[in-house]
Protein backbone atom coordinates (compact mmCIF):
# COMPACT_ATOMS: atom_id res chain seq x y z
CA UNK A 1 0.00 0.00 0.00
CA UNK A 2 1.84 2.99 -1.29
CA UNK A 3 -0.88 5.94 -0.68
CA UNK A 4 -2.80 6.36 -3.82
CA UNK A 5 -5.76 5.00 -2.80
CA UNK A 6 -5.81 6.99 -0.13
CA UNK A 7 -5.16 9.40 -1.59
CA UNK A 8 -7.79 9.18 -4.38
CA UNK A 9 -10.36 8.39 -1.46
CA UNK A 10 -9.63 11.84 0.40
CA UNK A 11 -9.84 13.58 -2.83
CA UNK A 12 -13.71 12.36 -3.59
CA UNK A 13 -16.57 13.18 -2.08
CA UNK A 14 -16.99 10.34 -0.48
CA UNK A 15 -14.24 11.58 2.18
CA UNK A 16 -16.05 14.04 3.88
CA UNK A 17 -19.43 12.28 4.01
CA UNK A 18 -17.35 9.38 6.05
CA UNK A 19 -15.84 11.43 7.89
CA UNK A 20 -18.92 13.09 9.30
CA UNK A 21 -20.21 9.26 9.76
CA UNK A 22 -17.58 8.65 11.68
CA UNK A 23 -17.51 11.93 14.32
CA UNK A 24 -21.32 11.27 14.62
CA UNK A 25 -20.18 7.84 15.55
CA UNK A 26 -17.40 9.14 18.11
CA UNK A 27 -19.66 12.18 19.29
CA UNK A 28 -21.02 11.23 22.33
CA UNK A 29 -17.29 9.30 23.36
CA UNK A 30 -16.10 10.71 26.33
CA UNK A 31 -12.65 11.72 24.06
CA UNK A 32 -10.16 14.18 23.18
CA UNK A 33 -8.63 15.10 19.71
CA UNK A 34 -6.22 12.46 19.44
CA UNK A 35 -8.38 9.46 20.69
CA UNK A 36 -11.06 10.54 18.44
CA UNK A 37 -8.59 10.79 15.44
CA UNK A 38 -7.02 7.30 16.63
CA UNK A 39 -10.44 5.60 16.52
CA UNK A 40 -11.65 7.25 13.54
CA UNK A 41 -8.67 5.69 11.39
CA UNK A 42 -10.32 2.39 12.84
CA UNK A 43 -13.07 3.14 10.79
CA UNK A 44 -10.96 3.31 7.41
CA UNK A 45 -9.91 0.11 6.30
CA UNK A 46 -7.79 -2.00 3.41
CA UNK A 47 -10.68 -0.90 0.94
CA UNK A 48 -9.93 3.11 1.66
CA UNK A 49 -6.36 2.29 1.06
CA UNK A 50 -5.44 2.48 4.56
CA UNK A 51 -3.05 -0.46 6.25
CA UNK A 52 -4.66 -1.68 9.90
CA UNK A 53 -4.38 1.26 12.24
CA UNK A 54 -4.32 -1.27 15.18
CA UNK A 55 -1.24 -3.50 13.64
CA UNK A 56 1.53 -2.42 16.22
CA UNK A 57 4.22 -1.53 13.74
CA UNK A 58 1.75 0.43 11.64
CA UNK A 59 0.32 2.49 14.76
CA UNK A 60 4.36 3.23 15.58
CA UNK A 61 5.83 3.74 12.42
CA UNK A 62 2.91 5.67 10.58
CA UNK A 63 0.13 6.84 12.29
CA UNK A 64 1.61 7.78 15.59
CA UNK A 65 4.32 10.33 13.86
CA UNK A 66 1.73 11.27 11.91
CA UNK A 67 -0.29 12.49 14.85
CA UNK A 68 2.46 14.34 16.47
CA UNK A 69 3.17 15.96 13.16
CA UNK A 70 -0.24 18.07 13.96
CA UNK A 71 -0.42 21.32 15.55
CA UNK A 72 -1.34 21.11 19.29
CA UNK A 73 -4.92 20.88 20.44
CA UNK A 74 -5.19 17.72 20.37
CA UNK A 75 -6.05 16.99 24.05
CA UNK A 76 -9.05 19.84 23.40
CA UNK A 77 -12.63 19.09 23.32
CA UNK A 78 -13.48 18.65 19.64
CA UNK A 79 -16.43 19.59 17.39
CA UNK A 80 -17.16 18.36 13.97
CA UNK A 81 -15.52 21.69 12.33
CA UNK A 82 -12.29 21.06 14.09
CA UNK A 83 -12.35 17.07 13.79
CA UNK A 84 -13.30 16.93 9.50
CA UNK A 85 -10.10 19.66 9.47
CA UNK A 86 -7.86 17.47 11.72
CA UNK A 87 -8.80 14.46 10.37
CA UNK A 88 -7.90 15.16 6.67
CA UNK A 89 -4.39 16.49 7.59
CA UNK A 90 -4.17 13.43 9.77
CA UNK A 91 -4.99 11.18 6.50
CA UNK A 92 -3.01 13.52 4.16
CA UNK A 93 0.34 12.73 6.81
CA UNK A 94 -0.31 9.06 6.46
CA UNK A 95 -0.06 9.36 2.69
CA UNK A 96 2.84 10.93 2.56
CA UNK A 97 4.76 8.11 4.89
CA UNK A 98 2.58 5.98 2.50
CA UNK A 99 4.04 7.16 -0.02
CA UNK A 100 8.19 7.13 1.19
CA UNK A 101 7.65 3.64 3.01
CA UNK A 102 5.13 1.19 1.58
CA UNK A 103 3.25 -1.34 3.43
CA UNK A 104 2.48 -4.99 2.14
CA UNK A 105 -0.53 -6.38 3.32
CA UNK A 106 -2.03 -9.50 2.93
CA UNK A 107 -5.41 -9.99 2.95
CA UNK A 108 -7.57 -13.40 4.04
CA UNK A 109 -11.25 -14.53 4.06
CA UNK A 110 -13.19 -17.61 5.47
CA UNK A 111 -16.26 -18.74 4.90
CA UNK A 112 -18.42 -20.50 7.73
CA UNK A 113 -20.89 -21.62 5.44
CA UNK A 114 -21.48 -25.53 7.39
CA UNK A 115 -19.81 -27.58 4.15
CA UNK A 116 -17.47 -29.14 6.27
CA UNK A 117 -19.83 -29.56 8.87
CA UNK A 118 -22.34 -31.29 6.38
CA UNK A 119 -18.90 -33.81 4.63
CA UNK A 120 -18.15 -34.69 8.21
CA UNK A 121 -21.54 -35.81 9.17
CA UNK A 122 -21.89 -37.55 6.37
CA UNK A 123 -18.66 -39.62 6.97
CA UNK A 124 -20.21 -41.38 9.88
CA UNK A 125 -17.20 -43.62 10.46
CA UNK A 126 -14.67 -40.75 10.43
CA UNK A 127 -17.16 -39.10 12.96
CA UNK A 128 -17.48 -41.76 15.15
CA UNK A 129 -13.99 -42.10 15.13
CA UNK A 130 -13.34 -38.61 16.33
CA UNK A 131 -16.01 -38.47 19.09
CA UNK A 132 -14.16 -41.99 20.17
CA UNK A 133 -11.06 -40.26 20.76
CA UNK A 134 -13.14 -36.88 22.26
CA UNK A 135 -15.08 -39.70 24.78
CA UNK A 136 -11.17 -40.73 25.59
CA UNK A 137 -9.79 -37.06 26.28
CA UNK A 138 -13.05 -35.40 28.51
CA UNK A 139 -12.27 -34.51 31.48
CA UNK A 140 -14.42 -37.34 33.93
CA UNK A 141 -13.99 -34.97 36.89
CA UNK A 142 -17.61 -33.81 37.95
CA UNK A 143 -16.71 -30.06 37.46
CA UNK A 144 -16.60 -30.93 33.63
CA UNK A 145 -19.13 -33.37 33.07
CA UNK A 146 -22.09 -30.24 32.85
CA UNK A 147 -23.21 -31.31 29.79
CA UNK A 148 -23.08 -28.12 27.95
CA UNK A 149 -19.17 -28.11 28.90
CA UNK A 150 -19.16 -31.43 27.20
CA UNK A 151 -20.59 -30.47 23.97
CA UNK A 152 -17.80 -27.18 23.81
CA UNK A 153 -15.30 -29.97 24.85
CA UNK A 154 -16.39 -32.04 22.17
CA UNK A 155 -16.98 -28.96 19.33
CA UNK A 156 -12.79 -27.39 20.00
CA UNK A 157 -11.82 -30.42 19.22
CA UNK A 158 -13.91 -31.03 16.12
CA UNK A 159 -12.95 -27.70 15.00
CA UNK A 160 -10.22 -28.79 12.48
CA UNK A 161 -12.41 -31.20 10.70
CA UNK A 162 -15.24 -29.18 11.28
CA UNK A 163 -13.79 -25.76 9.73
CA UNK A 164 -15.13 -24.47 12.74
CA UNK A 165 -12.97 -21.25 13.99
CA UNK A 166 -11.67 -21.69 17.63
CA UNK A 167 -14.23 -20.51 20.29
CA UNK A 168 -13.26 -16.97 21.47
CA UNK A 169 -12.30 -15.81 17.88
CA UNK A 170 -15.22 -15.25 16.47
CA UNK A 171 -18.37 -13.67 17.82
CA UNK A 172 -20.66 -14.41 15.50
CA UNK A 173 -19.41 -17.73 15.45
CA UNK A 174 -20.02 -18.30 19.15
CA UNK A 175 -23.47 -16.82 18.96
CA UNK A 176 -24.69 -19.16 17.14
CA UNK A 177 -22.99 -22.56 18.53
CA UNK A 178 -24.29 -20.88 21.66
CA UNK A 179 -27.98 -20.74 20.61
CA UNK A 180 -27.94 -24.31 18.45
CA UNK A 181 -26.41 -25.80 22.08
CA UNK A 182 -29.54 -24.18 23.70
CA UNK A 183 -31.78 -25.43 20.96
CA UNK A 184 -30.90 -28.82 21.75
CA UNK A 185 -31.94 -28.92 25.60
CA UNK A 186 -28.91 -30.03 27.21
CA UNK A 187 -28.64 -27.74 30.31
CA UNK A 188 -31.26 -30.05 32.24
CA UNK A 189 -28.68 -33.06 32.05
CA UNK A 190 -26.09 -33.06 34.57
CA UNK A 191 -24.18 -35.86 32.96
CA UNK A 192 -24.04 -37.59 29.62
CA UNK A 193 -22.23 -41.29 28.82
CA UNK A 194 -20.48 -42.16 25.71
CA UNK A 195 -23.47 -42.34 23.60
CA UNK A 196 -25.33 -39.59 24.82
CA UNK A 197 -22.70 -37.53 24.06
CA UNK A 198 -22.10 -38.31 20.61
CA UNK A 199 -25.61 -38.21 19.49
CA UNK A 200 -25.99 -34.35 21.36
CA UNK A 201 -23.00 -33.64 19.20
CA UNK A 202 -24.39 -34.46 16.38
CA UNK A 203 -27.50 -33.12 16.98
CA UNK A 204 -25.76 -29.60 17.33
CA UNK A 205 -23.40 -30.23 14.35
CA UNK A 206 -26.34 -31.06 12.21
CA UNK A 207 -28.31 -27.70 13.38
CA UNK A 208 -25.05 -25.69 12.78
CA UNK A 209 -24.50 -27.18 9.20
CA UNK A 210 -28.30 -25.85 8.51
CA UNK A 211 -27.76 -22.42 10.49
CA UNK A 212 -24.17 -21.28 8.55
CA UNK A 213 -25.59 -23.13 5.26
CA UNK A 214 -28.52 -20.36 5.22
CA UNK A 215 -26.26 -17.74 6.77
CA UNK A 216 -22.87 -18.23 5.55
CA UNK A 217 -20.78 -15.88 8.22
CA UNK A 218 -17.72 -13.82 6.38
CA UNK A 219 -14.36 -13.93 8.35
CA UNK A 220 -11.60 -11.21 6.76
CA UNK A 221 -8.61 -10.48 8.17
CA UNK A 222 -5.57 -8.46 6.93
CA UNK A 223 -2.52 -8.90 8.44
CA UNK A 224 0.59 -6.59 8.05
CA UNK A 225 3.71 -8.65 6.34
CA UNK A 226 6.52 -5.80 5.07
CA UNK A 227 7.94 -3.63 7.70
CA UNK A 228 10.04 -1.78 5.55
CA UNK A 229 10.92 1.04 8.46
CA UNK A 230 13.43 -1.51 9.90
CA UNK A 231 16.11 -1.46 7.36
CA UNK A 232 15.57 2.28 6.18
CA UNK A 233 17.08 5.05 7.02
CA UNK A 234 15.00 7.50 8.88
CA UNK A 235 11.71 8.66 7.40
CA UNK A 236 11.49 12.65 6.53
CA UNK A 237 9.92 14.12 9.19
CA UNK A 238 6.47 15.61 8.42
CA UNK A 239 6.18 19.47 8.28
CA UNK A 240 4.11 20.81 11.16
CA UNK A 241 0.67 22.93 10.34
Amino acid sequence: MDGEDLKEFVGSTQFEAEAITIYSQLAHADANLQECLTMALEKLSVDHGMPPSTDPWVYGSIVEPSLQSLSAGLNEPISQEIFLEKFKKLVNNIIQRLHEHPVIVAHSENSFDGTAIRRLLSNSFELNKLLDVVWRDLPKDQSVNASKECILFALDRLAISAELPPRGTNDQVDVIVNEVIEMVNVDNIKSMNEQELKKKVADVLESLSLRLGANPIISSSNLVIDEPLASSPPPTPIPSD
